[in-house]
Protein backbone atom coordinates (compact mmCIF):
# COMPACT_ATOMS: atom_id res chain seq x y z
CA UNK A 1 0.00 0.00 0.00
CA UNK A 2 1.41 3.34 -0.93
CA UNK A 3 1.23 6.37 1.24
CA UNK A 4 -1.11 8.86 0.55
CA UNK A 5 0.19 12.25 -1.37
CA UNK A 6 -1.70 15.86 -0.15
CA UNK A 7 -0.72 19.24 -1.58
CA UNK A 8 -1.44 21.97 0.59
CA UNK A 9 -1.01 25.59 -1.45
CA UNK A 10 -0.77 28.54 1.17
CA UNK A 11 1.47 31.11 2.56
CA UNK A 12 4.51 30.71 4.51
CA UNK A 13 4.87 31.36 8.59
CA UNK A 14 8.27 31.82 9.46
CA UNK A 15 7.17 31.15 12.80
CA UNK A 16 6.35 27.68 12.03
CA UNK A 17 2.65 28.14 13.82
CA UNK A 18 0.38 28.07 10.57
CA UNK A 19 0.14 28.04 7.18
CA UNK A 20 2.58 25.29 4.69
CA UNK A 21 4.99 24.66 7.57
CA UNK A 22 1.92 23.42 10.03
CA UNK A 23 -0.03 21.77 7.32
CA UNK A 24 2.96 19.37 6.37
CA UNK A 25 3.41 18.82 10.36
CA UNK A 26 -0.06 17.80 10.23
CA UNK A 27 0.37 16.25 6.71
CA UNK A 28 3.07 13.74 8.81
CA UNK A 29 1.36 13.41 11.77
CA UNK A 30 -1.73 11.63 9.74
CA UNK A 31 0.72 9.30 7.75
CA UNK A 32 0.44 11.90 4.58
CA UNK A 33 3.11 12.68 2.22
CA UNK A 34 2.94 16.77 2.13
CA UNK A 35 3.79 18.37 -1.14
CA UNK A 36 3.52 22.53 -1.35
CA UNK A 37 2.82 25.42 -3.61
CA UNK A 38 3.92 28.31 -1.48
CA UNK A 39 1.55 31.47 -2.21
CA UNK A 40 3.39 34.26 -0.02
CA UNK A 41 5.93 34.45 2.17
CA UNK A 42 5.20 35.85 5.53
CA UNK A 43 7.45 37.61 8.35
CA UNK A 44 5.63 36.80 11.06
CA UNK A 45 5.97 35.37 14.70
CA UNK A 46 3.41 34.56 17.73
CA UNK A 47 2.48 38.60 18.16
CA UNK A 48 2.06 39.38 14.40
CA UNK A 49 2.67 40.05 10.60
CA UNK A 50 5.40 42.41 9.91
CA UNK A 51 5.67 41.85 6.15
CA UNK A 52 4.18 39.65 3.27
CA UNK A 53 5.76 39.05 0.10
CA UNK A 54 3.25 37.53 -2.77
CA UNK A 55 4.77 34.66 -4.70
CA UNK A 56 3.99 36.02 -8.61
CA UNK A 57 1.24 34.29 -9.52
CA UNK A 58 3.04 32.27 -12.94
CA UNK A 59 5.20 30.54 -9.98
CA UNK A 60 2.39 29.20 -8.17
CA UNK A 61 0.98 27.75 -11.54
CA UNK A 62 4.80 26.63 -12.23
CA UNK A 63 4.71 24.79 -8.44
CA UNK A 64 0.99 23.36 -8.77
CA UNK A 65 1.63 21.83 -12.47
CA UNK A 66 5.28 20.43 -10.94
CA UNK A 67 3.93 18.64 -8.29
CA UNK A 68 0.76 17.27 -10.31
CA UNK A 69 2.78 16.37 -12.94
CA UNK A 70 4.98 13.95 -10.95
CA UNK A 71 3.25 12.52 -7.83
CA UNK A 72 -0.73 11.09 -7.48
CA UNK A 73 -2.09 13.79 -5.59
CA UNK A 74 -4.86 12.52 -3.92
CA UNK A 75 -6.27 15.94 -1.66
CA UNK A 76 -5.33 19.35 -1.73
CA UNK A 77 -5.52 21.75 1.33
CA UNK A 78 -6.09 25.38 0.21
CA UNK A 79 -4.75 28.32 2.71
CA UNK A 80 -3.89 31.57 2.60
CA UNK A 81 -3.51 32.99 -0.99
CA UNK A 82 -3.87 36.61 -0.65
CA UNK A 83 -3.96 38.53 -4.08
CA UNK A 84 -6.61 37.60 -6.82
CA UNK A 85 -4.10 36.41 -9.71
CA UNK A 86 -3.03 33.80 -7.37
CA UNK A 87 -6.60 32.47 -6.92
CA UNK A 88 -7.11 32.53 -10.61
CA UNK A 89 -3.72 30.66 -10.97
CA UNK A 90 -5.24 28.16 -8.04
CA UNK A 91 -8.31 27.78 -9.84
CA UNK A 92 -7.06 27.42 -13.59
CA UNK A 93 -4.57 24.65 -11.74
CA UNK A 94 -7.37 22.77 -10.40
CA UNK A 95 -9.38 22.57 -13.17
CA UNK A 96 -5.88 21.15 -15.16
CA UNK A 97 -5.41 18.63 -12.82
CA UNK A 98 -8.70 18.10 -11.52
CA UNK A 99 -7.90 16.60 -7.64
CA UNK A 100 -10.98 14.54 -6.17
CA UNK A 101 -11.02 16.62 -2.77
CA UNK A 102 -10.07 20.04 -2.38
CA UNK A 103 -10.17 21.38 1.04
CA UNK A 104 -10.14 25.60 1.02
CA UNK A 105 -9.06 27.22 4.56
CA UNK A 106 -9.44 30.78 3.87
CA UNK A 107 -7.49 33.00 5.77
CA UNK A 108 -8.69 36.12 5.44
CA UNK A 109 -7.35 37.36 8.89
CA UNK A 110 -4.46 36.17 11.14
CA UNK A 111 -5.05 35.40 14.37
CA UNK A 112 -2.97 38.49 15.79
CA UNK A 113 -5.62 40.48 13.56
CA UNK A 114 -3.08 41.42 10.45
CA UNK A 115 -5.39 41.10 7.35
CA UNK A 116 -4.15 38.65 4.87
CA UNK A 117 -6.51 38.77 2.15
CA UNK A 118 -6.86 41.82 -0.44
CA UNK A 119 -9.90 43.56 -0.35
CA UNK A 120 -10.10 42.46 -4.32
CA UNK A 121 -9.51 38.65 -3.51
CA UNK A 122 -12.63 38.27 -1.65
CA UNK A 123 -15.25 38.12 -4.77
CA UNK A 124 -12.95 35.12 -6.85
CA UNK A 125 -12.64 33.78 -3.30
CA UNK A 126 -16.06 33.32 -3.21
CA UNK A 127 -16.84 32.69 -6.98
CA UNK A 128 -14.55 30.69 -8.45
CA UNK A 129 -12.57 28.79 -5.62
CA UNK A 130 -15.29 28.02 -2.88
CA UNK A 131 -17.05 26.40 -6.26
CA UNK A 132 -14.36 23.92 -6.27
CA UNK A 133 -13.95 22.87 -2.98
CA UNK A 134 -15.27 19.71 -1.02
CA UNK A 135 -14.95 21.74 1.93
CA UNK A 136 -14.95 24.88 3.34
CA UNK A 137 -12.92 25.70 6.52
CA UNK A 138 -13.53 29.17 7.60
CA UNK A 139 -12.11 30.64 11.33
CA UNK A 140 -15.19 31.55 12.90
CA UNK A 141 -13.89 35.29 12.94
Amino acid sequence: MSIPIALTIAGSDSSGGAGIQADLKTFAACGVYGASAITALTAQNTTGVTGIHDVPADFITAQIDAVFSDLDVKAVKIGMVARREAIEAIVAGLGRWAPKHVIVDPVMVATSGDRLLSPDAIDALRTKLFPRASLITPNLP
